[in-house]
């Protein structure tokens, strides 16, 4: 649904509604597309061009003109008597206009969702095609450029998304490693981390046998205008949907190597992925080399640490291959390296420091192995 902000008594009863929530005890929000709530007087038409790659008239309501004195006034009349968290998810604005909403001196949002990282330039979600891993070492390197004055939001996966596994490769032979890989990208930089369900297991996108499996009503609907408009085949039109429906990050979480995947004694709503017999949280429960173990070593280990989540982040110049930088906060000051290729290759430079957390189970001196990822203490 799209509300009238323009109307104040419309304001008093979103303040009144989060409010009520926030006395409850509720630490904060996550507000659904909140750049887009101020519209242009009159509401012109929008341009079909431009509709084609978000809806029609997004042009008339991104940024608009209230937006800033709206989230002043949500803040004020809600947040800020509670001490609450608000984070929004703001499609399309970028770094630097982010700096202007989450700015604590303006008193307007916490933090923001952006998107840039998700689909390489030229991009789109529906698109079949593999994500290159330099790309999120390049958005997250500019993510970090935030002044002290505003917060980075850090994340691959939410319930709009297939899962970023599988975008980086369809082949599973390293998909333990890669998913440490992903780990260290969102626990080890400055910002604050979401984990989406599944993703501390290392879930991927779902083999679908059909648009009848198909629940989300996006990814329906294109598949049918597609082949009625002629734009595509079925075959095309399937593919398509394949690459980049947000059913994909919905299917059930893969509790057990059991019926439904441990989700449920009967058949749910949608269909649980065939893959919970290799993926599932009762076994990596019980293998200290899991993906959702590494993940509690590395939450644990961000959590003793002031460098992580606040210190200086210094990357060290590298060939694309590698992702290698130090954080540092007063006397700590950690140096992380990464293999971002699914490849053995030579280190590009020597270890330094003590080794506290490998994604594999020892270190080698001379080379790395697929998606390697280390972290020193200096």
């Amino acid at each position: 649904m799209d509300l009238n902000w323009e109307n104040p008594e419309l304001r008093a009863e979103v303040s009144d509604m989060v409010n009520w929530w926030l006395e409850k005890g509720v630490d904060g929000f996550r507000m659904d597309v909140i750049s887009l709530i101020s519209k242009r007087e009159g509401l012109p038409d929008g341009n079909e061009f431009i509709g084609q790659f978000m809806f029609t008239g997004m042009e008339h309501c991104f940024w608009g003109p209230k937006l800033h004195e709206y989230l002043a006034e949500l803040q004020e009349n809600a947040f800020s008597k509670h001490a609450a968290f608000s984070v929004g998810e703001t499609p399309g604005v970028g770094v630097e206009m982010s700096k202007y909403l989450t700015d604590t001196s303006r008193k307007e949002i916490d933090m923001v969702f952006i998107f840039d990282h998700l689909e390489i330039p030229g991009k789109e979600r529906f698109d079949d095609y593999t994500y290159d891993l330099k790309y999120l070492k390049k958005m997250f390197s500019k993510y970090q450029t935030l002044d002290g004055s505003s917060w980075p939001s850090l994340f691959t996966e939410n319930h709009d998304n297939p899962r970023f596994l599988s975008k980086v490769t369809k082949s599973t032979k390293n998909r333990v490693p890669l998913a440490k890989l992903i780990a260290a990208f969102i626990l080890t930089l400055r910002g604050t981390p979401f984990i989406f369900q599944g993703q501390e297991i290392g879930q991927i996108n779902c083999d679908f046998k059909s648009i009848d499996e198909i629940r989300d009503i996006e990814s329906i609907n294109r598949y049918h205008h597609m082949i009625d408009t002629g734009a595509m085949t079925q075959e095309e039109a399937w593919n398509m949907v394949l690459a980049g429906s947000r059913d994909h990050a919905r299917t059930p979480v893969q509790w057990s190597n059991s019926e439904y995947a441990g989700f449920s004694t009967t058949e749910p709503w949608l269909r649980v992925n065939d893959d919970y017999v290799n993926c599932n949280v009762e076994d990596e429960l019980k293998d200290e080399t899991s993906v959702l173990n590494y993940y509690k070593k590395l939450l644990k280990f961000r959590k003793s640490t002031k460098a992580m989540p606040y210190g200086e982040f210094e990357p060290v110049k590298t060939s694309d291959k590698f992702f290698c930088y130090y954080r540092t906060y007063a006397q700590e000051r950690y140096y992380i390296e990464m293999n971002l290729t699914d490849e053995r290759v030579s280190r590009p430079r020597a270890p330094e420091g003590e080794l506290v957390l490998g994604s594999y189970n020892n270190m080698t001196v001379d080379y790395f192995r697929p998606y390697e990822v280390n972290i020193y203490k200096v």
